[in-house]
């Protein structure tokens, strides 16, 4: 069975911050001190500060240097000394940082510039004083392992290939639920190759090609998703995102059909990256390597034959995370993790949401509507969810809800599930017709996800009209389907709660679901007998 909101377990350490702790702070989940992780790559030196070792860890400071440490490295073997300034420079500033932080652990990693360097242990010594603590330079297969970490730790059981291209060199390694196979290591990374091929994008192109037929994870790509992360490779979707005038501007689980990308990449190498983009679209510092990022990619496609594309927004540095993990913490699912956590910072009862999500399922279970392994999780995530927006003014809490809850920083769940997610709430807080739904948020759902959507909306319509939000009512009063109707058992010592508003509502849901609503009050033998 898989993990969700009524199955799993709270992650261990996970509680509420109490009034009287030094740095309480209302708006951050107590799980101890901010936990650091600092990435030495060829192209940049990235600090990351989050809030704390979990199953879906919430980033509270996140900053990054593009230094370009792997530039020559190739050719030189030595790290470029203007570059080696820039790195140093900032690891000071993020030492700094997560002292002023009060980060315990710090994790620092350095990838294929320390590693392939000549002077590369030269560096990592100053570079261990500076910050204060042992700096790893892990190998290219540790590399492809972590990164195939962080994708499991994004992704709800991820089925495919993972690419991690960095500046120097870019790592594959086959994933499978929550497996990870055996990774490789080739010098494909963006720096490497722009100057093993002198800046010729059709010799860089052969360069790849010749690389990548004998890699061996590739020949199990097939028909299957190609996960891929690395700043280059984001920057390239995010062009490709502002071309469609996509409505989500979520980078992590953006997908497209595989042969779409290859064209895209075609695309972005024969032109002037400058004719594709609008101003800020990508960064200055990533502009020059992006034609060398889809010339690997297209190689990629026509050898691998992936049916999609994925762009995964989680890598080493997440991976790291998740290896440190507990087996138990690791079999969490992130996305009911995060929603858990959300529930618990916003909602005016988060055990009112825990409440929702078990009464939901009693009443889906006894309409036998259609709902899969994957809606179901989303459905309790919904419900977890489902009272963020309270604090709104009414008039614009569906609106809100929704933009909160589509651009969140979830993981374990793709776009068209962020659509369900947050068109649900929105039904819940503006009623059952979708006359005030973007447009823009419609581009990505589809006719299942608005229809699920509304009987979800429906149902946390009535929820809330009955409880008032508050805990302990509705696992008194379940709502199910019985003998063709749709019914709604209040207990007797609540009945003061049945009233206009409610049946209008029940009504509503009734209709969705072609059944006749029917309050019944009834004394405890009457739900036993039942």
């Amino acid at each position: 069975m898989p993990d969700t909101a009524a199955t799993q377990a709270r992650p261990s350490g996970t509680q509420m911050a109490r009034p009287g702790q030094p740095g309480f702070a209302q708006g951050r989940i107590c799980q101890g001190p901010p936990i650091a992780t600092i990435d030495i790559g060829s192209n940049s030196v990235r600090l990351v500060v989050y809030e704390g070792l979990t199953r879906s860890p919430t980033s509270i400071f996140n900053e990054k240097v593009l230094a370009g440490l792997g530039r020559g490295v190739m050719m030189t073997r030595r790290l470029d000394p203007a570059a080696v300034a820039k790195a140093y420079a900032a690891l000071v500033r993020f030492r700094a940082l997560c002292d002023t932080m009060g980060v315990k652990e710090l994790y620092v990693l350095a990838t294929a510039a320390a590693r392939d360097a000549d002077d590369g242990e030269e560096f990592i010594a100053r570079a261990s004083e500076i910050c204060r603590t042992q700096i790893e330079v892990i190998s290219g297969k540790r590399e492809a392992r972590l990164s195939a970490y962080g994708v499991i730790s994004g992704f709800h059981m991820p089925d495919g290939v993972v690419g991690d291209m960095g500046g120097g060199s870019l790592e594959l390694i086959d994933v499978h639920g929550h497996r990870a196979g055996a990774g490789m290591t080739t010098p494909l990374g963006g720096l490497a190759l722009q100057d093993a091929s002198v800046q010729n994008i059709r010799k860089a192109s052969k360069i790849a090609q010749d690389w990548l037929e004998k890699a061996e994870p590739l020949r199990m790509l097939k028909d299957r998703s190609f996960y891929a992360v690395g700043g280059t490779w984001r920057s390239l979707a995010k062009l490709h995102m502002m071309q469609l005038g996509y409505p989500l501007h979520i980078m992590h689980g953006y997908s497209v059909p595989a042969r779409e990308m290859l064209d895209f990449c075609k695309l972005v190498m024969r032109v002037d990256n400058t004719t594709l983009i609008g101003n800020e679209t990508v960064s200055a510092g990533r502009l020059p390597l992006l034609a060398y990022g889809a010339a690997v990619l297209a190689e990629i496609i026509k050898i691998g034959k992936p049916r999609e594309i994925v762009i995964s927004a989680q890598g080493v540095r997440e991976g790291l995370l998740y290896s440190l993990l507990s087996e138990e913490d690791r079999k969490l699912d992130p996305l009911i993790t995060a929603a858990r956590e959300l529930n618990i910072l916003r909602s005016r009862s988060p055990q009112h949401g825990e409440e929702l999500v078990r009464w939901g399922d009693r009443f889906m279970s006894s309409t036998n509507i259609d709902e899969t392994a994957d809606e179901r999780r989303q459905r309790h995530a919904a419900c977890l969810v489902a009272d963020i927006g309270w604090r709104a003014h009414p008039d614009y809490r569906g609106e809100q809800s929704l933009n909160i809850i589509a651009n969140a920083a979830f993981v374990g769940i793709d776009h068209r599930g962020r659509a369900y997610m947050a068109v649900a709430n929105f039904f819940r807080h503006v009623g059952l017709n979708d006359d005030e739904l973007s447009p823009r948020i419609r581009e990505i759902a589809t006719t299942r996800i608005l229809d699920r959507a509304r009987i979800l909306g429906g149902l946390l319509r009535v929820g809330y009209i009955l409880s008032a939000s508050m805990p302990g009512v509705l696992p008194r009063a379940p709502l199910h389907v019985s003998h063709g109707k749709l019914l709604l058992d209040i207990p007797r010592d609540l009945e003061g709660l049945a009233g206009e508003r409610l049946a209008t509502r029940l009504k509503a849901l009734g209709r969705l679901i072609g059944r006749e609503p029917l309050v019944r009050i009834t004394d405890p033998v009457d739900v036993a007998a039942e």
